[in-house]
This record gives structure tokens, C-alpha cells and sequence, in this order.
């Protein structure tokens, strides 16, 4: 076994697991779902059976069945002596197309390749003679990238030569390194919540612990929490995504900028600022990037504006910290392979038109999504986004992962609320991307529509399941 959970962690992270009866079946469902989302990695290990019931106030029997009942389905194996630990799946998993032909996969936020790329991957090939002549990767980057880069962040109010970037392999790749680098085992990390999972578990692979700060759709960044989270825990770095938010696609305003960055600078927290959704404006907005004058670690990546399989991204920084970075990480990986970064380099020549195609189509997928939600969904709560990839959907009921178990047995593939959370809660709303064509976002309403009433009866909520952390 790779890893082992306690009870008391696997309670946090089922959230309100109570979502039909009986017992034992709702708790196998809530621990299928940790799975399906990779919130438990294949072979850990899991909590015995009286541990488990002691902290959810169950029976024995309950938590023997539910353990039965994952035994059945393959997604636990048990062993004398050894106790339960999950096991690798087979079936359809998230981040892996979708298993038939009419499935709807909406795991994934990120829309289809823009429509030029493939013009501009065929270019760079003609030239592969002069590709291949060279090592095929490289730690820092290609200078003309590098520059391209640079240039964009000039425009946009931060002053930056080539020397303040450095080319990664994606977005996800940078937050790692840079979670390596600066952060010791035991130390506190910021980080908000709801938040990109990716970016919590590589703060946590680098051992920081957590302190969560929350955001909401409607309020924005809580400021006294965030005041509070760095004067009393001293966070060596904190995470944030300040254009866009994923998921909630908030922006900060000026205060929120200004009030977090005066904090930050208090505690000598290093600000490290995810912007990979920062250009996909929808509706129109101010010119320029948050705290734009702060001493900050940057990291963008052409992802989500270019497409998901052109993996790379950036960091931008101060030269001194530039080095540092270029030393730490070949512990990781060797460096960005040419191609990509010849294509992107073109890429970036095209950006105008990148970014008009884009908030186009997102906007299409917008109005498209709110507009059948508000009709089949009424009792739903829809925030009004202006830009980024996804609704952060609000629920009448604290039943998310109950929802996404069941639309997933009609071939539309989610992520509960409880995906996004830092610890726990949030099983009250549903992430939502609106990036795939308009007429699966329409199917997607449609089954959402048809299994709800159902999810929504057969779930005993009483008392504390009605209290679920929303946060």
C-alpha cells in the first residue's frame, strides 16, 4: 500500500455523504466518488471498520457493508490482516476520454483548440530539420519564447525582460516547481477555497499544510479571514488565482488587491499568482493584471486560451529567483520540449485573434449553459461570471456528490463541489464548465434536470446534513 487515510481525514473529505439511504450504500457512493476524482489514489490504504464508524457515529455492520458493497464494484480490496485499500480503476476515470460515444465529459474545463493551431503546428514542422539539430529540450526556455513572453507582460503594465521568464511544461509543472523550491515540509501555505485541486495537492506534495481563505461568487475574497489567515499563521507562500478564479470565475477588485497584497507583504509571504484563465475575458473589463505591483511569482500558460495538449506554461519572476528555479529543477524534469515552444512561440504572434475567438465562443457556452439551467434548474443559483471557463453553480441542497454519482450514470461526467474544497465542505455546489459545444451543454442540463428530483428525494437530510460546510 502506497498511502493510508485516517478516519477522521476520510470523514472531512466525504463531506455530506449522507445523500440517500440505506446508510451503508450513500457511504460506499461517497468513497466511490474520493476514487472517480482521485481524492483517494489507488492502494491507499483505508481506515478499519470500527475506526471509520466511531468517527461517523455509525454501526460496525454499516461501514462493513459499505466496504462490501466497494469490494463488489472493484474499487476496494481487502485482505486478512492487511485491512482495505483502494484499487487502481478501469473504467472510465476523469482527465481520460469519455468511455461511449454520447458520454459528456465536463471534468475537463478546457474548450477545444483554437481553430488556427493546427496551421501553426503544420508551419513549425516544415521547419523540424533545424528543430531536431538541437538537444530537443532545455531548462529555461527559448530566448525568442522567452522574449515573446516577456513582451506581453510589458504591455500589460509589469515591466519584464526575457531574464524574468522561464518556460515550463504547462501551468501544473510551475506551481510544482515553485511549490518545491519555496516551501518546507511543516510550513503554511494560503490558498483559497473553493480552489484549483491541482494546486492544493502540489502545495501539498511539497509538505505545506493548508490554510484555507474563502471566495464566493457573490462576495468575493473575504478580507478579514484573509487578514487574520496571515498575521496569526505567517504563510511562507500563498496561492492564489486573482483574475478568474477557478472555480468560481471571481475577479478581485482593487481593494481586495490591495488589501491582500498590504498583508501579504506584512507576513513576508511570497505571493504566487495563478493567471492561466487571465485572458479569457467574456464581457468587457479594465486592461492590466492584478497587484501589478507587487513582488510576485506569475504563472501563465497557453492551456486554457490555446489549447490543453500544447503544454506550455510560464513563470515569471525576478531574476534571482529566476536562477533559483532553473537550479531546483531538474530534480523535477530536464526542461520544455522544442516543439512545443516553437509552436507557442508562433502562437503568441496570433494572440489578438486567439483571445477574440475565445471569449466568443465562451460566451456562446455562457449564455447557452445559464440560460437552460435557468429553465430547467429554476431553484438553482447562478452567479454571473465575465470571463474564465465555468459556472460555480449553487444548489438548494447539500448534495452535490450524490448528483455527480448519479449523472454519471447517464453519461454526464462532473466534479462535485467537494472536488474544489480545502477542507471539505462545499458539497452545495456544482462546477459547471461551459466550455464544450453548446449542444452538450444543452444534453448536460437535460440529464442534470431528469436526476435531481431523485437525488434530491431519496436524501435523508436532516440535522447536520443540512448544516454542510458551504463556505
Amino acid at each position: 500500500m502506497d498511502s493510508r487515510i485516517t478516519a477522521r481525514s476520510l470523514a472531512q473529505a466525504l463531506g455530506g455523504w449522507r445523500t440517500r439511504d440505506p446508510a451503508y450504500e450513500a457511504l460506499a457512493d461517497g468513497i466511490r466518488l474520493l476514487c472517480l476524482d482521485n481524492r483517494l489514489a489507488p492502494r491507499t490504504a483505508l481506515p478499519a471498520e470500527r475506526e471509520l464508524a466511531g468517527v461517523l457515529q455509525l454501526s460496525r455492520t454499516t461501514v462493513a457493508a459499505a466496504y462490501g458493497s466497494l469490494r463488489a464494484t472493484g474499487h476496494i480490496e481487502s485482505l486478512r490482516g492487511s485491512g482495505s485499500a483502494t484499487l487502481p480503476l478501469h473504467r472510465r476515470e476523469p482527465g481520460r476520454v469519455a468511455g461511449a460515444p454520447d458520454d459528456i465529459d465536463l471534468q475537463q474545463a478546457s474548450p477545444a483548440a483554437w481553430p488556427g493551431l493546427a496551421g501553426l503546428m503544420s508551419e513549425v514542422a516544415l521547419d523540424a530539420t533545424s528543430i531536431v539539430s538541437r538537444a530537443g529540450y532545455d531548462i529555461l526556455g527559448r530566448e525568442d519564447l522567452r522574449e515573446a513572453i516577456a513582451a506581453r507582460y510589458s504591455l500589460r503594465g509589469v515591466p519584464t525582460t526575457a531574464d524574468q521568464i522561464m518556460v515550463t511544461t504547462g501551468a501544473q509543472s510551475a506551481i510544482h516547481l515553485v511549490a518545491a523550491a519555496f516551501l518546507r515540509r511543516g510550513e503554511r501555505a494560503l490558498i483559497e477555497t473553493p480552489t484549483y485541486p491541482h494546486a492544493a495537492e502540489a502545495l501539498r506534495d511539497a509538505g505545506a499544510r493548508l490554510v484555507g481563505v474563502p471566495v464566493t461568487t457573490d462576495d468575493g475574497w473575504d478580507l478579514e479571514r484573509a487578514e487574520q489567515a496571515f498575521a496569526r499563521t505567517n504563510p511562507a507562500l500563498a496561492y492564489l488565482m486573482p483574475v478568474f478564479q477557478n472555480p468560481t470565475g471571481r475577479s478581485m477588485t482593487e481593494r481586495e488587491q490591495d488589501v491582500i497584497g498590504a498583508a501579504a507583504h506584512r507576513a513576508g509571504t511570497l505571493l504566487v499568482l495563478d493567471e492561466t484563465t487571465g485572458d479569457l475575458a467574456i464581457d468587457p473589463r479594465p486592461a492590466g493584471l492584478a497587484l501589478p505591483h507587487a513582488d510576485v511569482i506569475r504563472i501563465g500558460s497557453l492551456g486554457k486560451t490555446v489549447w490543453g495538449g500544447l503544454r506550455v506554461g510560464w513563470i515569471r519572476a525576478d531574476t534571482e529567483t529566476i536562477r533559483r528555479l532553473v537550479a531546483a529543477r531538474p530534480h523535477r524534469d530536464l526542461g520544455t520540449p522544442e516543439f512545443e515552444q516553437a509552436v507557442a512561440t508562433r502562437v503568441l504572434g496570433h494572440m489578438p485573434d486567439v483571445i477574440a475567438q475565445r471569449s466568443a465562443l465562451l460566451r456562446e457556452g455562457r449564455d447557452a449553459l445559464a440560460a437552460a439551467l435557468r429553465t430547467h434548474l429554476p431553484e438553482w443559483r447562478l452567479p454571473h461570471v465575465a470571463g474564465g471557463v465555468s459556472l460555480w453553480v449553487g444548489l438548494d441542497a447539500p448534495l452535490s456528490s450524490g448528483l455527480v454519482l448519479a449523472a454519471r450514470a447517464e453519461g454526464l461526467h462532473l466534479s462535485a463541489g467537494a472536488r474544489f474544497a480545502v477542507d471539505g465542505g462545499h458539497d452545495r455546489h456544482l462546477r459547471v464548465p461551459f466550455t464544450a459545444p453548446v449542444e452538450q451543454l444543452r444534453r448536460a442540463v437535460d440529464i442534470l434536470a431528469r436526476t435531481w428530483p431523485a437525488v434530491r428525494s431519496n436524501a435523508p437530510l436532516r440535522g447536520a446534513d443540512l448544516l454542510d460546510a458551504v463556505v
